[in-house]
């Protein structure tokens, strides 16, 4: 099944369309206390994962390391890393059973790109399903050393005088970020433009895999970058420049990356389906714990895994924020989050905003039938089941698939329920 945008239709009729039926039908087999239970199991032994080298995809890691893939009867799970975004995405299109993947930690707009077809061959849609948040906040945007004067943090507009500079003796600003849509995409243009800097038309953006962003600022191809942890953590352990901000002052709390599967992998696997996202919600769970941010560092910095000194990774893990240029705060509060705050949780809200930011940067079309989008891809019912089967207490169960209005750091304000008042807000777009 594919997902049709409705051409023609108001933002009235838009915003009231009721959600669609989601792809994949209910789950009911049961797993009580995180075991399987008596009756039908997984239906295959394994399924196979795409991971890029950032910190969050560490759920997905530690479920493989510490068995919690083989408890929930899934003992051939292939967690394989990818070279890039664009490369999972490819991967996720041929499938599995095409040598490519079923499944994978993804960026949040990402699977709705794919479902939508504007990001595959040919605009071939592939039916996608997310099933779960991995993780909230603590991605970086960091800047070349070039630009320390500035002065600049979260307010971008200190950039502005510098950029015109430098464009006015003909060199080119690049900012980069790791796919367009995407999530580091969405967050460097939104500082930008808090910053009365048009990402459209002052500066150039540009793709660079996350793994390749330090060594590409050392040699100078770009000015500044958005992109995950370990890497804006190790560009400061290089001097090579610092970090402006973290993302989490941009938007507290904010939603990052998602365990994004293809829909007919779910469809044909339901029961497994629930079984890897019982055990991804454990791993999300002991990731939270700051008991174990040392040992968590030690196995994503391993080569198999990141190839990077546990150091690159540790700090922020623990909410220490080296952010170079002199600042170094201990103890903060910006720390990823994977399962506190209802890290886990696919709310629906948060997908409505990543469609409404790909609309106003011309990813999507302005008449996408958000709700109706959102309900064919979000699969918040499976972690509701998942949930219950693992005994979550009630309290870390949202109430409702949606968190309500959102606040940025420029006071801007997102409200769910009415996505094109807040794009009408906005005076920098890809209208502009």
């Amino acid at each position: 099944m594919t997902m049709n945008f409705k051409s023609g239709l108001s933002r009235r009729s838009m915003l009231k369309t009721t959600t669609t039926a989601a792809l994949v039908g209910a789950v009911k087999t049961a797993f009580p206390s995180g075991a399987l239970a008596a009756g039908p199991g997984p239906e295959v032994k394994g399924v196979k994962l795409g991971y890029i080298a950032l910190t969050d995809a560490a759920p997905l890691i530690v479920a493989k390391e510490k068995g919690l893939f083989e408890k929930h009867g899934l003992p051939e799970v292939e967690v394989a890393k990818q070279a890039s975004w664009g490369a999972t995405r490819d991967n996720l299109v041929l499938g599995g059973a095409a040598n490519g993947i079923d499944g994978a930690h993804i960026l949040s707009p990402l699977p709705y790109l794919v479902h939508t077809g504007r990001v595959t061959q040919n605009n071939k849609p592939v039916p996608m399903a997310i099933l779960a948040r991995l993780n909230l906040d603590s991605q970086g945007i960091s800047v070349a050393k070039e630009y320390a004067d500035t002065g600049v943090q979260l307010d971008a507009s200190k950039l502005k005088a510098a950029f015109e500079k430098k464009k006015a003796e003909g060199k080119e600003i690049k900012a980069a970020m790791t796919f367009p849509g995407g999530t580091h995409d969405l967050w460097i243009r939104y500082w930008l433009a808090a910053g009365g800097i048009d990402p459209n038309t002052d500066v150039s953006t540009i793709v660079v895999p996350p793994p390749q962003m330090v060594a590409n600022m050392k040699v100078r191809n770009m000015d500044v970058f958005c992109v995950g942890e370990p890497w804006n953590e190790q560009l400061v352990n290089q001097n090579i420049g610092f970090t402006a901000a973290t993302t989490g002052e941009l938007w507290k709390g904010h939603p990052e990356k998602a365990l994004g599967l293809r829909a007919d992998w779910v469809e044909k696997n339901p029961n497994a389906a629930k079984a890897l996202l019982m055990a991804v919600m454990e791993a999300q769970q002991w990731c939270e714990s700051m008991d174990n941010k040392v040992e968590m560092a030690e196995i994503l910095g391993r080569r198999q895994w990141f190839n990077v000194p546990p150091k690159d990774v540790l700090g922020r893990l623990k909410g220490d924020i080296n952010y170079g240029n002199g600042r170094n705060v201990k103890g903060t509060d910006l720390f990823m989050k994977f399962w506190r705050d209802q890290a886990s949780y696919p709310f629906r809200s948060h997908d409505s905003w990543f469609i409404a930011e790909n609309i106003r940067w011309g990813y999507l079309p302005a008449d996408t039938n958000i709700n109706a989008l959102i309900g064919a891809v979000n699969r918040d019912d499976m972690w509701r089941e998942a949930a219950k089967d693992l005994g979550i207490a009630a309290a870390d169960i949202p109430a409702s698939s949606s968190r309500g209005k959102e606040t940025f750091f420029d006071g801007k304000v997102f409200d769910p329920e009415n996505p094109f008042a807040y794009l009408d807000s906005l005076s920098i777009k890809a209208a502009s």
